[in-house]
């Protein structure tokens, strides 16, 4: 825990942890994410789709997390505001859209997750979640901050050791289908759309940043987050080359290379930490529309009642949950897909221009 209260930790390593602890949940923790967008353009046309977001992620989040120190933007309303002015609703929207989509990836995967391998009702896992989320909002920024990072250290701990099992059962096999692999078309498209998509969730990194006082800490741990958040996609995407292309279709990538590999124990650690990982991406997001409502409120001279924050964990939840019928492959595959043009041409591109030209010229840098 003392680590976690450090300065050095919450200036350079925060950041990249809560983004990597959102976007993991749902598709990318269940490996559903990594099979759509990187291993079905073949095991080598993956990888490299891989060091595409890798680098892209860490260029955005650099400028992201400057533009947000620069302005104190550290909720997106006030964020978006200065970078989109009165356009910047047009953001909320796709962002809202994206929200519900996200939130329905991960109530599906968390009721299919405990429906197939612990026996329990799909609604039970999804209501278990809903109670989890609804806590930590209502405890705020602190806590999700400590959860967060704690959980992401033990995801790092688990996904290494899938990867060292992975090497012992199917080191071989892998090998084979790297040493066999051709570049399938789009590969390149694949890693951008996916690292495009997933940079919506700056929106939920925004309040950990207020720990960041300089330039060269904001674009350090931009670099790093990108480095954070690519390296346990990196490790599990090793493992499954070990079941390719058996694995392609299946809903539960990861679920599905734990069965082949036989261990008990470790299959069930991983379902219970994967569980995590759902409670960490649906809080990140919940938080964030807390935080907005909270600064909006605070504009108007208001308080944000304490109480009100598991209310709309709720409400945002159970809306979700409807979406969530359409099944997990269908909500990454077309859903994703679509955000990912909305957030390139309402965010990167007007970050990637307009953002560094008000950086630059902003006598408070």
């Amino acid at each position: 825990m003392t680590l976690l209260r450090s300065s050095t930790f919450k200036k350079y390593f925060l950041p990249g942890i809560v983004f990597q602890s959102v976007i993991i949940g749902g598709g990318y923790g269940t490996g559903r994410e990594l099979v759509e967008f990187f291993l079905r353009h073949g095991p080598f046309g993956g990888l490299l789709g891989m060091l595409i977001s890798a680098f892209i992620w860490s260029l955005v989040l650099a400028v992201s997390f400057e533009f947000a120190r620069t302005f104190k933007a550290y909720d997106y309303r006030t964020f978006f505001k200065r970078l989109l002015g009165r356009f910047w609703v047009i953001f909320e929207i796709i962002y809202s859209i994206y929200l519900l989509i996200v939130l329905a990836v991960i109530g599906s995967a968390a009721g299919v997750l405990l429906r197939d391998n612990f026996n329990i009702p799909y609604l039970w896992g999804v209501i278990f979640m809903l109670a989890a989320v609804g806590f930590l909002t209502f405890k705020g920024s602190r806590l999700i901050e400590n959860f967060l990072s704690i959980w992401s250290i033990l995801l790092y701990i688990v996904y290494a050791v899938f990867l060292i099992v992975a090497l012992i059962k199917f080191g071989p096999i892998i090998q084979k289908n790297f040493a066999d692999s051709t570049l399938h078309s789009g590969w390149a498209l694949g890693g951008f759309k996916y690292a495009l998509y997933n940079l919506g969730n700056i929106a939920t990194v925004l309040f950990c940043l207020e720990h960041i006082e300089t330039r060269k800490e904001a674009v350090s741990a931009g670099i790093l987050g990108g480095l954070i958040g690519i390296i346990p996609a990196f490790l599990f995407y090793i493992s499954v080359i070990g079941v390719y292309p058996q694995v392609l279709p299946e809903e539960l990538p990861a679920v599905f290379l734990l069965n082949k590999m036989g261990i008990t124990p470790l299959l069930i650690i991983f379902q219970i930490v994967l569980f995590g990982t759902l409670i960490e991406t649906g809080t990140g997001f919940i938080h964030s529309v807390n935080q907005r409502i909270q600064t909006t409120l605070e504009t108007y001279g208001k308080k944000f009642p304490q109480w009100q924050r598991p209310l709309i964990a709720a409400a945002i939840l159970m809306i979700a949950l409807g979406i969530s019928t359409f099944g997990l492959i269908n909500l990454i595959a077309k859903g994703y897909g679509a955000a990912s043009w909305g957030f390139f041409f309402v965010f990167i591109l007007p970050l990637l221009t307009a953002g560094i030209y008000f950086i630059k010229h902003n006598n408070a840098s």
